[in-house]
């Protein structure tokens, strides 16, 4: 393994993604992280960054103290002012995408037959009267628009998940995506399969990819195309999709020269789901803009708040009975150049001893209906549901 090096000089040409992937091992100084350009390994902690306004900072000392080419890496949670769990490493291996990797098409390993013990939190009804509540707080307040409601599965089972098969199993499933694991508080870890790119920097090219707006998938292909249209001609999805695209228009055109906004969605689809997706573009107007500023200035989207952000995230506080700690936050890397990639904290779970808990969350709007906001989370479940052997979730 080599000291931390920048992505964008060694991610093309080094090979290796399956081997980086196949050399994780869960811990608190350890983590990975793999999207469509490059795969990051990283262990050893050199410095730890609570404060993710204080990362420029600490990459410069550690690049004073000799570490050549510093990165940080880990994650930021929902709440504002709840500590990070960002670290910049001792050691960093880059390599080209998980996707360009033949090792990669190979089957995988099945998961192993494990006895696991469910519970939702929320129950189903109590998620679904959750769902109407809020429906009826939109509809009497006007400015309340849209208000992201989530709920969890709690899997338990003797000796906990095998966390590397599971992020093997999860890579191979979305290698389009994002897949990764970074330590949590005390020894758990956070792992998942994001789909949704909150911000990335390379040089001055700045790119954000807001997903609202789903549908679940099907195995029968007429199906599947048949909701895949639907979804693209929902007056309720596409509302509820304008909604998080103008609030990352709004946020990144102060901080940009120029921003380029598709005028209509297209399609993305993972596995599970079908998304609507904007891949909103753009210029830095001052080069001093890090990846990390640009994910902060986003974060929270009303992909997984709501909006207005304040009075959304009030009401997630009376209506959740959880708290969400990394979920719904912001997941990646970036260097002291200010490149970086930072992903919504999505389709994953915090596993923690014999315990993993799964996230799952439906965008409400005045339209929205509780029994199909509860089959879409149940649907969002279904990523990690197949990543540990079971196909069906409460």
């Amino acid at each position: 393994m080599t000291t931390a090096s920048t992505a964008h000089d060694t991610a093309a040409a080094l090979p290796g993604a399956a081997a980086l992937l196949a050399a994780y091992r869960p811990g608190p100084s350890s983590a990975f992280f793999a999207g469509p350009s490059r795969t990051l390994l990283a262990e050893g902690v050199r410095a730890t960054v609570a404060d993710p306004g204080r990362a420029a900072d600490a990459l410069r000392a550690a690049r004073a103290d000799g570490l050549e080419h510093p990165v940080v890496v880990g994650a930021i949670p929902f709440s504002p002012g709840a500590p990070s769990r960002l670290f910049i490493p001792e050691l960093a291996e880059w390599a080209a995408p998980l996707r360009e990797d033949p090792l990669l098409q190979l089957p995988g390993a099945r998961a192993a037959v494990t006895t696991w013990q469910q519970r939702p939190v929320p129950a189903p009804g109590v998620y679904r009267d959750a769902v109407g509540e809020a429906v009826r707080r939109l509809t009497d307040d006007p400015e309340l628009t849209k208000v992201v409601l989530a709920r969890t599965l709690e899997l338990t089972t003797p000796g906990g998940a095998d966390l590397p098969s599971m992020l093997h199993r999860l890579a191979r499933r979305d290698p389009d995506g994002y897949t990764f694991a970074v330590p949590a508080e005390g020894a758990a870890t956070l792992i998942g399969a994001s789909p949704e790119l909150l911000v990335s920097r390379r040089g001055t090219a700045v790119s954000a990819n807001p997903l609202a707006g789903s549908a679940a998938r099907s195995t029968d292909l007429a199906e599947d195309v048949r909701r895949a249209a639907a979804l693209l001609e929902s007056p309720k999805d596409l509302h509820e999709h304008a909604v998080v695209v103008e609030a990352v228009r709004a946020a990144l055109a102060p901080l940009c020269a120029d921003l380029t906004v598709p005028e209509q969605p297209t399609l993305v689809r993972t596995a599970a789901m079908w998304h609507l997706s904007t891949t909103v573009t753009g210029t830095l107007a001052d080069p001093g803009t890090s990846a990390l500023d640009l994910a902060l200035a986003l974060h929270p989207t009303p992909a997984v708040c709501g909006t207005p952000t304040d009075r959304a995230r009030r009401l997630i506080g009376e209506l959740e009975p959880f708290d969400r700690g990394l979920y719904t936050g912001v997941v990646g890397w970036g260097d002291l150049d200010g490149d970086g990639e930072w992903v919504v904290t999505l389709r994953c779970a915090e596993a923690d001893g014999d315990l993993l808990r799964l996230f799952a969350g439906a965008g409400i709007v005045t339209a929205s209906d509780p029994a199909a906001e509860l089959a879409e989370t149940a649907a969002k479940f279904r990523t990690f549901l197949h990543a540990v052997g079971l196909e069906e979730s409460k």
